[in-house]
């Protein structure tokens, strides 16, 4: 987004129960410390790959749809079959965790969790095999400058899956988590549909006015208020209060 012409960027903290917008001029570490929530969250966070995160101690889980956009990057773009096949996997382990939330588990049967492990794993087994046969022998090829050559993206991705497994697969152990951060990204579309009306804040006070508004309305929203008595509260001068957990 951009205020006064200036590229920022909007950070989103989201419960199915809470909602706060904030904006700022970085993307990374120095903002979450300003906003505040990282540093004292104890809770499991749901989000993207983005290493800004890596640096808090709460637990973490990687969304399951960057994870398939990024598997199937890797089984179009770079023509590798361990992609499409985690992909597959992927989908298919949400689908069974899916099933066993409706029948009101708290997880899925370990038996069935360690079959869906094991394939995991060995899919992963596969997709280094196949790098390693497709990587050209040490000397063989003289770097054109110095420093350390980029990884492939299945490469990046092959050492995520499985340095992060427990961060990708806690939907299974725990049916309260969910598969992706779409919860988010939905609240995220209000922000979207600002930019396309407005296309630009003209000043802080309006970007900080707005993060202020849609926080109050889509929890309010969350916690089945009316958005238009919310409204109407606030010009009362007795805005609605936010209950900060469910009972």
């Amino acid at each position: 987004m951009r205020v006064k012409g200036i590229l920022h960027w909007m950070h989103l903290n989201a419960t199915p129960w809470l909602t706060l917008y904030s904006w700022h001029r970085k993307r990374g570490h120095q903002a979450l410390e300003q906003i505040g929530i990282w540093p004292h969250y104890q809770g499991r966070s749901m989000h993207d790959r983005w290493s800004s995160y890596d640096r808090y101690l709460c637990t973490h889980s990687l969304c399951g749809a960057h994870l398939l956009r990024d598997c199937l990057y890797v089984a179009e773009q770079e023509k590798q079959p361990w992609g499409q096949a985690m992909f597959d996997l992927l989908l298919a382990m949400k689908q069974a965790a899916d099933r066993w939330r409706l029948q009101g588990a708290s997880a899925v049967p370990t038996p069935e969790r360690e079959q869906w492990l094991a394939q995991y794993f060995a899919i992963l087994a596969a997709g280094f095999a196949t790098h390693a046969a497709q990587a050209p022998p040490p000397g063989s090829l003289q770097p054109k400058r110095q420093g350390r050559k980029k990884q492939e993206a299945s490469k990046n991705l092959l050492d995520a899956l499985l340095k992060r497994a427990d961060q990708v697969l806690g939907f299974l152990e725990d049916l309260s988590v969910p598969f992706t951060n779409n919860l988010a990204e939905r609240d995220l579309r209000m922000v979207k549909v600002q930019q396309k009306i407005s296309g630009t804040f003209r000043s802080d006070d309006g970007a900080t006015a707005f993060c202020i508004i849609r926080s109050y309305l889509s929890t309010m929203r969350k916690q089945g208020r009316s958005m238009l008595a919310a409204i109407a509260a606030v010009f009362a001068g007795s805005p609605f209060p936010i209950a900060w957990a469910t009972e």
